[in-house]
Formats: structure tokens, C-alpha cells, sequence
């Protein structure tokens, strides 16, 4: 049961405890009401709980990258040498 059918029994059953004066005769609408109630608010900390269970932070160990390799090259272009360096990224990452 959710947050949303928790509170939808709680204020169903507060109508029927509350606000409701009929007589049935065999069914009193005031006890249903607090029962739908009570029901309510059981579903509400049983939702709460599991929510609250679910948001454990986790540990995980760091992921090892290697963000910038060099490769470095010396070519030589009319009797001068020059130095050149290439960058490998990974695909997806920003730059």
C-alpha cells in the first residue's frame, strides 16, 4: 500500500467515524471508521519505513580511470624536430 491509499483510508474511515450518522442497525459506521483509520496509518509507517530502508547510502570502491594518455612522438620536419603529443578520451565524458 502506498502513501496516497493510506491517507485515502485515513480520511474515508475519519468520514465514516465523524461525519456519517447512519443506523444500520447490525453495522456500526463509527467502528469501521476507526478501523479504516487505524488501517491507514498502519499502511502509512509500513510505507514510510520501507522508504526510509530503501535509502541507505551505498559504498562503492572508486572506479579507477585514466583520464589523458600520452603518446608522445618526434617527428622531424626539415632539419627541425618537433614535438607532438596525442590525447585518448573516452567517449561519453565531457571534456
Amino acid at each position: 500500500m502506498g502513501i496516497g491509499a493510506s491517507i485515502f483510508l485515513i480520511a474515508l474511515g475519519a468520514i465514516f467515524a465523524f461525519a456519517v450518522e447512519a443506523d444500520l442497525g447490525w453495522l456500526n459506521l463509527a467502528v469501521v471508521g476507526w478501523v479504516l483509520m487505524l488501517a491507514g496509518v498502519a499502511g502509512l509507517l509500513t510505507t514510510l519505513y520501507f522508504w526510509n530502508s530503501r535509502r541507505r547510502p551505498v559504498v562503492a570502491p572508486p572506479v579507477r580511470e585514466d583520464a589523458v594518455v600520452v603518446d608522445r612522438v618526434v617527428p622531424v620536419q626539415s632539419d627541425r624536430v618537433v614535438q607532438e603529443y596525442r590525447e585518448v578520451r573516452r567517449p561519453g565524458r565531457p571534456v
